[in-house]
């Protein structure tokens, strides 16, 4: 037992866990058999760590999350410029990491550190490379897979077998089809598929599934045909959106999102007689 884990109450390590002494152990954190929890880690309160998982060092862990066997969290960046330096790895609060998960700490070309937020479900064979930042309540279905320095905003929906390219931004609310591969920014409220990925239709289920007022889809559609469906350039699309929406919350995010953009953002799929850009 590590010497921050003495004398807390209700942390339970098994007997055959290796736990580094200067790892930090909050109140009813539980290590299953064969994990190695690494230099420096912090694990919140109630976290569990199943069998067989690897916390390498330098990483925190917040409260109630709960990590699945053979998962490796905290490891080295796979790039071969990153020698060794004290970067990290911090997740937030009841996040679920399934199976084989990988997530790795960042480099030195950023700010240090990889970032994981609250309430997200990492699905079996994930992984998250160095630099990125997931924010909260993200979904990644089984072997979604993140380059380096991949943003992911929060509530958004990334499926099975999909592959992010290196500094791609993945917009709120939005959610990307299974076996995608995703090289352009997806902007915040859309679908996305294919390979390459591009727009499919707004995300209009998953919005009112998440609370959204039918004042909200207005506005939002109205965003949408304006930057999207109509023949303007984006450019012009965008100071567009600007004097037809000034007060709109989600035309705001759109406009900062696109104006944002570094690798460019993905444009409307090419659709068949009698598709819609749009659900009712």
């Amino acid at each position: 037992m590590s010497e921050a884990a003495e004398g807390i109450k209700d942390v339970r390590i098994d007997p055959t866990a290796l736990v580094h002494p200067t790892a930090a152990l909050d109140s009813g954190v539980h290590v299953g058999p064969y994990s190695v929890i690494g230099e420096g880690v912090r694990l919140g309160k109630n976290t569990k760590i199943h069998s067989h998982v690897v916390v390498d060092k330098w990483t925190t862990i917040g409260a109630e999350c709960e990590i699945f066997q053979f998962s490796s969290i905290g490891a080295a960046p796979q790039d071969l410029a990153y020698k060794g330096e004290k970067t990290e790895l911090i997740i937030g609060d009841r996040n679920v990491i399934r199976e084989f998960v990988t997530v790795h700490r960042a480099t030195t070309k950023q700010e240090g550190r990889t970032v994981i937020g609250n309430d997200n479900l990492l699905m079996n064979y994930v992984h998250v490379a160095h630099d990125c930042f997931v924010g909260d309540h993200v979904i990644m279905a089984n072997a979604a897979t993140l380059a380096g320095h991949v943003d992911i905003d929060d509530h958004a929906i990334v499926g099975g077998l999909v592959a992010i390219h290196q500094y791609v931004r993945i917009g709120a609310h939005c959610i990307i089809g299974g076996a995608s591969a995703v090289s352009k920014d997806v902007p915040p409220y859309v679908m996305a598929v294919g390979n390459r990925a591009k727009l499919y239709r707004l995300n209009s289920v998953g919005l009112k599934r998440s609370g959204f007022s039918k004042e909200d889809m207005i506005e939002i559609k109205a965003a949408y045909k304006i930057l999207f469906l109509s023949a303007l350039t984006l450019r012009d699309a965008v100071a567009r959106l600007k004097v037809e929406l000034p007060g709109s919350l989600h035309a705001k995010r759109f406009i900062e999102f696109l104006e944002g953009s570094k690798r460019g953002v993905i444009r409307v799929k090419t659709r068949r007689r009698g598709d819609s850009h749009e659900e009712d």
